[in-house]
Formats: C-alpha cells, sequence, structure tokens
C-alpha cells in the first residue's frame, strides 16, 4: 500500500513587509498633494514674509496641529485597545480654563501649568475608569465627550470669553524659526512621545497590552497603570491642543472647540495601524485632511505564557524577560534579550 505526500503550498511573503514603515500613507498624503496641485495654482509655492513662512502647505500644517496633537494621545490610547472619545471636550475645557484665567491677574506660567493640569485629570478620570472600574472605553470616554461640554460652559459662564494676552496669543498665531508655532508645538509633541515610545519601556509595555493584556498581567506587567498612563498623555496632549486652538482665536468657545475633532483623531490613529507611534501617524492626520511589520521581540511573551498553561513552564521566562527591557532601549540589545530571544 503506497502513501502520497502531498506538497505543502508555500506562502509567498507580502510585498508590503519589505516597505518601509509608513509607505502607504505617505503615499496617499502625495496622491492628494499631487491633485490639490493640479487644480490650485501656486500650491507647492512656499514665500517668506514678516519673517515667517507661508504657502498652501504651510497653512494645511498649521491647521493640522491641533488634530495632529489627537491624533498622537490617540494613537498610543488605541494601542492599547481603547478608545477616548473625550479628547474635543478636553479642548473645550482646557481652551476655557486659559480663557478665564488670562483675563485675570495670573502669570503665564501658572496659566500653562493650570491647562496641563487639568488636562492630566481629565485622562486620570478616564484611565480610572477604564482601567480600575473596568468600564468599557468606548463608554468611560463618552461621559467625558458629554459632560465636558457642560463643564466648559460653567467655566465661561455661557458665555464666549476673549483676552488680548500677546505671550499667550503667540501660542496660536506666532511663530518660531520661519513656522507658525503650532507646527513647532507638534513637532515637538511627536518627538517627545516618539523617545517615550521607543526609548524607553513604556512602548513596549503599551504593546504588551495592546496584542495580549492577560500575557502582560501574567509576565508581571502593571497593566492598569499602563492603560492610565496612556489616557493621561491623550488628556495632556488635548490640553495642549485646546491651548493652541484658544489662542489662535484669543478666546475660549466652549460650545465650538473641538467639535467632532476626536473623529479625525481616531481616523488619523487607525491610519497608523493603532500602534505605537509611528512615523505614519502625522502623514495620515495630513491626508484625513486635505501597515508595515513593526514589532518589539519581547511581544513574543505570549507565547510563552500560553505554553505555562501546558506545564513548560514558559511564564517563568517571560517573567525574566520584563526585567531585561525596562531599562531604556538604546542601540545594542542587552546580552539577556539576546538568550531570551534568540
Amino acid at each position: 500500500m503506497t502513501s502520497s505526500i502531498l506538497p505543502i503550498p508555500i506562502r509567498r511573503a507580502r510585498a508590503s513587509r519589505y516597505l518601509p514603515t509608513g509607505t502607504a500613507q505617505c503615499g496617499a498624503l502625495l496622491c492628494v498633494l499631487l491633485i490639490n496641485a493640479l487644480v490650485a495654482d501656486n500650491f507647492f509655492a512656499i514665500h517668506i514674509q514678516d519673517g515667517r513662512l507661508f504657502g498652501s502647505l504651510i497653512d494645511i500644517l498649521n491647521r493640522c496641529a491641533p488634530v495632529a496633537l489627537l491624533s498622537l494621545g490617540m494613537t498610543l490610547v488605541i494601542a492599547t485597545g481603547g478608545i477616548d472619545l473625550s479628547v474635543g471636550a478636553v479642548m473645550a475645557i482646557s481652551g476655557a480654563t486659559m480663557a478665564s484665567m488670562a483675563t485675570g491677574d495670573h502669570s503665564i506660567p501658572v496659566i500653562l501649568c493650570s491647562v496641563l493640569g487639568v488636562g492630566l485629570l481629565c485622562g486620570l478620570w478616564n484611565g480610572v475608569l477604564v482601567a480600575v472600574f473596568k468600564i468599557q472605553p468606548i463608554v468611560a470616554t463618552l461621559i467625558l465627550m458629554v459632560a465636558g461640554r457642560g463643564i466648559a460652559q460653567l467655566i465661561t459662564q455661557g458665555q464666549i470669553i476673549t483676552f488680548n494676552n500677546e505671550a499667550l496669543a503667540w501660542l496660536g498665531s506666532g511663530s518660531l524659526f520661519y513656522l507658525p508655532t503650532p507646527v513647532i508645538i507638534t513637532l515637538g509633541a511627536a518627538l517627545l512621545i516618539w523617545l517615550l515610545t521607543k526609548r524607553t519601556a513604556l512602548g513596549l509595555f503599551i504593546e504588551a497590552v495592546g496584542i495580549n493584556i492577560k500575557a502582560a498581567n501574567n509576565a508581571g506587567l502593571n497593566t492598569p497603570m499602563v492603560v492610565i498612563a496612556t489616557y493621561l498623555l491623550s488628556g495632556m496632549l488635548a490640553a495642549v491642543a485646546g491651548m493652541i486652538v484658544a489662542a489662535d482665536i484669543r478666546g475660549a468657545d466652549a460650545n465650538n472647540a473641538g467639535l467632532w475633532l476626536e473623529m479625525d483623531a481616531i481616523l488619523a490613529g487607525n491610519l497608523a495601524d493603532g500602534r505605537t507611534l509611528q512615523p505614519r501617524t502625522l502623514p495620515g492626520r495630513h491626508t484625513d485632511h486635505s501597515r508595515g511589520e513593526h514589532r518589539h521581540s519581547a511581544l513574543r511573551l505570549s507565547a510563552p505564557v500560553e505554553s505555562n498553561r501546558q506545564g513548560h513552564g514558559g511564564a517563568g521566562g517571560a517573567r525574566h524577560a520584563i526585567p531585561c527591557i525596562q531599562s531604556p532601549v538604546f542601540p545594542g540589545s542587552p546580552p539577556c534579550l539576546n538568550a531570551i530571544f534568540p
């Protein structure tokens, strides 16, 4: 009796795996820009006037800055498997706080710290509801999305508050190094978030929680604190976006500030595949306005943890892996990583 051996089909690797990260997003952005260039004359024209760059591209960057800030925070939240619907309301609360304090006798540092504190407090509220009380993220953040507008109305007493503080107005309409201030702030925030997620263990922990929260728990991660940290960052970035919008118009409109911008931020975060900060998050945001393969090696923790259920002791290796990578991930892998993940 003879047995025939069937050939095993070979799965071909997708060509997208060999493309640089963010190729699809940047390609879509380039197509949109080319279409605009064909429709509008001098679309790519940029000139300098009064020590500042002007042009359609500069205007796009300037107008996209607040939503790009929201997208940075939203990407972190989505990477943990959550969502933040309250960022628009947090913008309104932050703008109302800044405008009301600007009309009083408060110094600039006090105003800025107070606004950032308000954003962190809103993020803490969302994070505690999601991580501690185990409320679904879409429901937990919907609470502040609805109530936040009312809080902003209470701060402004139902009025549109205006101010004439030139130092604060510079945040929304000034310039630095020939670029609008909102663009500089957004680039600085993107750099800080990139360093935080790619050069410290936090980015690794965020991806571990988003991919398999049970495996992360078994590996010894404090997953509630990781989730709360992402909502704190999202709230703080929303507060910065609220300051920019309020400074641009030199006032606070609790009804319209940040209205429905959470939808744009969610779209931009999903264009970035909902992973910790990638270079494609900002192109995704700009494409909306006018999936590469990248994983940390320690995300293989889910496999050892699963094998432990069968009595192979894989979780022990996972618990040893986490301390090895808690230090900042600078170029050059620690020797322990090479031993654990050959």
